[in-house]
């Protein structure tokens, strides 16, 4: 059996403090990194995941910050690579929806999801890479989706920012391949989440036509999107870059 063993690395996670982003912090702890958990609003959530993650053995550490931000973006991954020493890994996973069909969507519905989804990926890379750069290695993954493929009715906003990630990823590999800087995106489908996400907003007869699309026959867990990440900033796929890893049980193959 292959062990990924990230020891010594240090991941920034944004948007960690619950669901996806909280449970790639803790994959990439479990793995050996070192890693800072950030959150916008949610401080206790924050400190939920940083707990856990301390209480298994791991190195956590409390990133407070808006992504989507300029100065507040810059200071995140400074805050991270000075605290903890380096910054080798970046999971790029704030994100929020706004849904509604497009001739009902509001320009601030699409500024605030395209600022806080595709501003909020590019902000955290472009502070990211010249620590990356200088010491020729990093890891960038963004958080996508599979609607930024397919697009979804009622989602246009998200599904535009979630195209755009795996655009930026594309781009920005090309960018920095020559550094042993890998860049990919991850596009889950309809993953099951405490508290909701897209699953916990579809009432029994939703579920059930999406269930119908997805071949695997179920929902996917965070868990397995956290696996899947785990795996592209791992030495075993040194070799992969501007790609984009759907995990959706099927739903777009």
């Amino acid at each position: 059996m292959y062990t990924i063993d990230l020891s010594g690395q240090v991941a920034l996670v944004t948007g960690s403090s619950r669901g996806i982003g909280a449970a790639i912090a803790k994959e990439l702890a479990a793995a050996g990194a070192s890693v800072g958990i950030n959150y916008r609003t949610n401080a206790n959530a924050a400190d939920q995941v940083i707990d856990e993650i301390r209480a298994a053995g791991g190195e956590a550490l409390r990133v407070p910050g808006d992504v989507s931000d300029e100065n507040s973006a810059d200071a995140v991954v400074k805050t991270t690579a000075d605290r903890l020493g380096r910054l080798d890994i970046l999971v790029n996973n704030a994100g929020i929806t706004r849904d509604r069909l497009v001739m009902r969507m509001n320009a601030e519905d699409w500024d605030e999801v395209l600022t806080v989804n595709l501003r909020g990926t590019f902000l955290p890379t472009r502070f990211a890479i010249p620590l990356m750069v200088r010491q020729r290695y990093g890891r960038i993954v963004n958080i996508s989706s599979v609607v930024g493929l397919s697009g979804n009715p009622g989602q246009a906003n998200y599904a535009a920012s979630k195209a755009g990630q795996i655009g930026l990823a594309k781009a920005i590999a090309r960018e920095v391949a020559s550094r042993n800087i890998t860049v990919n995106a991850v596009a889950p489908g309809f993953i099951e989440l405490d508290g909701g996400g897209m699953t916990g907003e579809l009432n029994d007869e939703q579920r059930g036509q999406v269930l119908s699309r997805v071949p695997a026959g179920r929902f996917g867990s965070a868990e397995e999107v956290a696996s899947a990440v785990l795996y592209l900033v791992s030495p075993a796929a040194s070799y992969i870059t501007g790609q984009t890893l759907t995990i959706d049980g099927g739903m777009t193959a």
